[in-house]
């Protein structure tokens, strides 16, 4: 099983998002060994999951507060997210962590409660262009990979986790292909001293039409989380048909 997940981020509207995920329903084909899932907005959430519901393409959050529900102004909960028809939920994105500040800690409770409501979490990762020069990478991969799954009950539920170098995000400076197979397949030896169960790792830093092909046919990279090249149909459709080729 390989993944493409598109993160729209804060690209579209409500409407350019409802026009975009029609358009998906109707060129993404199912049966090819993909699964395919999009992060719209939360204002667009419903509507683009209405889109999509009788599609192969799924529908995620790009963030999801860690309470149900309650007097937290401006938060939409993991629970609201999965009775709105959400399967999956970013958690711990880069720009999460280095534009609003959030922790490790912040990550850990975010993503026990996307796994308490039953949503699976994309637990996103990756180091600075300071770690990388500082020869930090692995310290602060294992660091958050750490903090993330210490002790952390899965019930039975998925989880996903991103690579994304933090200078490669938005940068068009995507990470050579051969490193991230090299950092991934360190990924996935080190969860596997927390769970016992395989978890994809997917790679997200600068995915484009042109380059998707080199990611996706590397044997430890299980997909890919691409930014802006999917919230434009034709060039994630380009994306796509050339990953689904490889």
């Amino acid at each position: 099983m390989k993944y493409i997940f598109g993160n729209w981020k804060m690209y579209l509207n409500t409407q350019q998002s409802i026009d975009l995920a029609r358009e998906f329903a109707q060129l993404v084909q199912d049966g090819d060994g993909v699964e395919y899932a999009v992060f719209p907005n939360t204002l667009a959430f419903y509507d683009v999951a209405a889109e999509l519901k009788n599609s192969p393409v799924a529908t995620g959050a790009q963030n999801v507060g860690w309470t149900p529900q309650g007097a937290y102004t401006g938060s939409t909960s993991a629970f609201m997210f999965s009775d709105a028809g959400a399967k999956y939920a970013l958690v711990g994105h880069s720009e999460r962590r280095h534009v609003f500040g959030e922790t490790n800690e912040d990550v850990r409770k975010r993503l026990e409660a996307s796994i308490d409501v039953g949503l699976t979490p994309v637990l996103c990762i990756g180091e600075t262009k300071e770690d990388r020069d500082a020869d930090k990478t692995e310290y602060r991969l294992k660091k958050q990979l750490l903090k993330a799954f210490e002790n952390l009950s899965l019930n039975g539920n998925r989880v996903i986790v991103a690579y994304e170098p933090v200078w490669a995000i938005g940068t068009g400076d995507a990470c050579v292909p051969e490193e991230a197979q090299r950092v991934i397949n360190l990924i996935k030896q080190e969860i596997k001293q927390y769970v016992d169960t395989d978890v994809p790792v997917l790679y997200g830093g600068s995915v484009s039409a042109d380059n998707v092909v080199s990611y996706v046919s590397l044997p430890d990279i299980d997909g890919v989380l691409v930014g802006g090249a999917s919230s434009k149909a034709e060039s994630f459709m380009t994306l796509i048909n050339n990953a689904i080729s490889a």
